[in-house]
């Protein structure tokens, strides 16, 4: 799954080397909405989170925020934990006009036998892509905002993006999922990104 305008890699629509294309008011957007998202390091990303148990205003609230997050950083999914909340929670939206869609306390109830190797970006690791072989078509059970059931049946992009928001809930990360050659090249990327930030 490569860099395109119509079809964003996972968590983010473009890397880096395509951020000069954001008029003046979307970068800003974007790299306010980046200044709120964990980083890869933080024990949160490595922590299984909890179940939801409240339905309230308050949650509803923080699942209007993370969709303007997740909006505002050109991504197409958000787990709770990326913002710093242990919830076993995420919103995604793999078409930009669609609505952002939020399932809690999701559940993975089937998966096909057919897989495919594709890119992954994270917001949680900027300037990071890799391939992970995820299954091609999924179907998840959980609940919306308001407690009631819902289930997705998903094939495509939309099943990788979900597959992608529900390890984050686990505690897992993209690196986990790629090849060691792949992980040992992200790593030494990172390690560069970091430099070069600290001598800026």
């Amino acid at each position: 799954m490569g860099v395109m305008a119509d079809e964003p890699e996972i968590d983010e629509y473009e890397d880096g080397d395509e951020d000069h294309t954001l008029d003046p008011e979307a970068r800003a957007r974007r790299e306010a909405a980046m200044e709120r998202i964990v980083r890869m390091g933080d024990p949160v990303l490595r922590t299984v989170a909890r179940p939801v148990d409240g339905f309230d205003g308050e949650l509803r609230q923080e699942i209007r925020w993370m969709g303007e997050l997740m909006h505002d950083a050109m991504g197409v999914g958000l787990a709770a934990p990326q913002v710093g909340i242990s919830h076993r929670l995420f919103v995604y939206r793999v078409e930009p006009d669609s609505p952002i869609i939020a399932v809690i306390n999701p559940e993975l109830e089937w998966t096909g036998d057919e897989t495919e190797l594709g890119e992954e970006g994270c917001l949680s690791i900027p300037g990071i892509q890799v391939d992970v072989e995820r299954p091609v078509h999924v179907r998840i059970g959980g609940v919306d905002e308001f407690g009631e059931v819902v289930r997705v049946e998903a094939s495509g992009l939309e099943a990788r993006v979900i597959q992608h928001e529900m390890d984050h809930l686990d505690g897992v990360l993209i690196l986990d999922r790629t090849s060691k050659d792949q992980r040992k090249a992200a790593m030494r990327t990172l390690r560069d990104l970091e430099r070069g930030q600290t001598l800026a």
